[in-house]
């Protein structure tokens, strides 16, 4: 199946086949309806018995395996995330992860508002409850905000609203159970907080982390300009927060080859692609990216998926996606959102166990 997720919170599923071959270069086909204002922000390939992971605010973990997802066209524009799970009043999806295989050498890493990072197994979410389970403990007035699958080697950027950053290593976070309440993460200022996480894939990592403020100003730096540091330190200037920029909004990890879209609260949207942003220092103030009007602030930044962009996805006969086919341009389907995870094409379906879990095969 593929599965598209509306930055509004919409979802639904479809067959690959719907999405027809194309030469490339072509203009492509819009992957969703969308109403005005809404966008589509994370599109990736699964199997009917994959498994998606709902992280909230409040620190829980929702289970959905894909068929549980709506059925719809193409054209359709979804259902409402918040319909399909059991959330609790106020409660705020902050990120999701696609799983086809609870594999024991890869972790989910969380932060939170207040800088607080926890690390834990990834197989220890392999049995949700459907009104939830805890992810991480909480403390009072925190939240958490983001959640990414790492492996070792892995290494983990911190942003705040201040403009500061810091790396490190995802082996300096020590191997929690679900209810623990993690470590500190950054050591932040007063007012400040965590308002993103990317993970670097290594010291060598070649792409970019763009950073953009409420008032429509924002950059891209080399991830190489991030060098590692112990965590829990204050971190190092990602971009200055001056009158001019307002505090930092959000971040990403992007490539030349990505494309972006800004959304202010005045409901303005702008898509661009990465290649336009020139790259600049580390302790700058960035360039204009979005014009908002007296009184608007930039509310998100989202990374468009490549399908959505033209990028070739066959009509291969029976509904199947075949990765090699899709690949020829050096990017096989997965989702395009730093945290959130990630899920390849395969041309299996996994064997499942008498509870209705995929087995060790």
């Amino acid at each position: 199946m593929v599965v598209t997720v509306t930055h509004d919170g919409y979802i639904k599923r479809l067959p690959p086949s719907t999405y027809r071959a194309q030469n490339r270069g072509g203009r492509g086909i819009a992957a969703t309806n969308t109403k005005e204002g809404d966008f589509l922000e994370y599109m990736f390939v699964a199997l009917t018995h994959d498994y998606i992971l709902f992280f909230t605010d409040h620190g829980k973990v929702y289970w959905l395996k894909v068929y549980d997802l709506p059925m719809a066209n193409r054209t359709a524009g979804g259902r409402a995330i918040v319909n399909l799970l059991q959330l609790g009043e106020g409660e705020k999806i902050t990120g999701l992860v696609p799983v086809r295989e609870f594999r024991e050498d890869e972790c989910l890493l969380m932060v939170t508002r207040r800088g607080t990072v926890k690390k834990t197994e990834l197989r220890a979410f392999k049995r949700p409850l459907g009104r939830g389970i805890i992810a991480l403990g909480l403390d009072e007035g925190d939240q958490l905000i983001g959640v990414a699958r790492t492996k070792v080697g892995d290494q983990v950027i911190l942003s705040t609203g201040q403009g500061m950053s810091i790396r490190f290593d995802e082996a300096d976070v020590r191997t929690m159970g679900r209810p623990a309440h993690g470590v500190n993460g950054i050591r932040l200022a007063d007012d400040d907080e965590v308002i993103g996480m990317v993970v670097a894939n290594g010291s060598d990592d070649p792409a970019s982390l763009l950073t953009v403020c409420s008032q429509g100003y924002g950059k891209r730096t080399a991830l190489t300009e991030y060098r590692s540091q112990n965590r829990g330190g204050k971190g190092l200037i990602d971009i200055k927060t001056t009158d001019r920029n307002g505090p930092v909004v959000a971040i990403l990890k992007v490539t030349d080859l990505d494309e972006v879209m800004l959304t202010t609260t005045g409901g303005i949207i702008i898509r661009t692609g990465v290649a336009d942003i020139n790259m600049i220092g580390r302790n700058t103030q960035g360039v204009r990216l979005i014009r908002v009007e007296e009184g608007d602030t930039v509310s998100s930044l989202a990374k468009l998926p490549e399908t959505e962009l033209g990028t070739n996805l066959p009509d291969i006969p029976g509904g199947e996606l075949d990765p090699d086919a899709v690949a020829a341009d050096g990017h096989p389907p997965h989702i395009l959102n730093d945290g959130v995870g990630q899920a390849e094409a395969s041309d299996h379906i996994d064997d499942l166990d008498a509870d209705g879990e995929p087995d060790a095969g």
